[in-house]
């Protein structure tokens, strides 16, 4: 399979390293330094690009390769808000879409255990629920697109929590995700269920970037030739 790289920092890097042991060709590398080489004749070398960059340059990104007709997998955050605009592009042009807000196994496996465990607290009044992420000092958004998939998760069972907030007091209806940056934290993330007696916490802790980067090239492999808007779920058959 031939790969563009859209944005070649820490991730980008990763994925190149774990797509080579696979046997796949990196084509296109696009980063700060060359976007004059993102070009619709440059895109026609690959059979799908991987797209991990920032907030601010994602979602131009993005439209650029469903208009180039290109099967995309995307890991930025910080763009979410203009997803119903991208969906109807991907729809105008017969495209095809796959992103995660962490491509890790063991992280999309952790949501399904978040998603449990929220439900089996749910009915304890006594326990009040907070999310905690921890991620490195480069990192541009805050919260991170993980903490924010799982606070949602949780707000779908406590329905009584409308929304979530950042690193300040929460108020009654807002659910709490306190973030840190410390150095060289790939990334942790733990829902804790508070009460007078015991705490019940759950952890993700990656010990580095070849969990986020063998998922994204698995979904590469597995957008390869499909058509339509995928998640970790259809790669992973959960």
């Amino acid at each position: 399979m031939k790969i563009a790289l859209i944005g070649y920092g820490k991730m980008g890097k990763a994925i190149e390293a774990i797509a080579l042991e696979r046997g796949h060709e990196i084509v296109l590398k696009i980063d700060l330094g060359n976007t004059e080489e993102f070009t619709p004749e440059n895109l026609q070398q690959a059979d799908v690009a991987i797209e991990f960059t920032g907030p601010h340059t994602a979602f131009e990104n993005l439209v650029k390769l469903i208009r180039f007709g290109v099967p995309v997998v995307s890991g930025s955050t910080g763009w979410l808000e203009k997803m119903p605009e991208l969906l109807q592009l991907i729809n105008q042009h017969d495209g095809a879409f796959l992103y995660a807000s962490n491509f890790s196994i063991g992280v999309n496996l952790f949501f399904e255990l978040n998603k449990k465990l929220a439900a089996l607290m749910h009915g304890h009044a006594d326990y009040s629920v907070s999310l905690e992420e921890i991620h490195h000092t480069e990192k541009k958004d805050a919260p991170s697109g993980t903490a924010i998939t799982l606070a949602e998760q949780v707000m779908d069972v406590y329905t009584e929590k409308t929304t979530w907030v950042n690193d300040v007091l929460p108020r009654e209806g807002e659910l709490l995700i306190t973030s840190k940056r410390i150095d060289p934290a790939p990334g942790t993330h733990t829902i804790t269920y508070s009460s007078d007696i015991d705490d019940i916490s759950i952890t993700h802790i990656a010990h580095n970037r070849k969990g986020f980067a063998l998922g994204a090239v698995l979904a590469a492999e597995f957008i390869n030739d499909k058509k339509g808007v995928f998640t970790m779920k259809d790669v992973l058959a959960l």
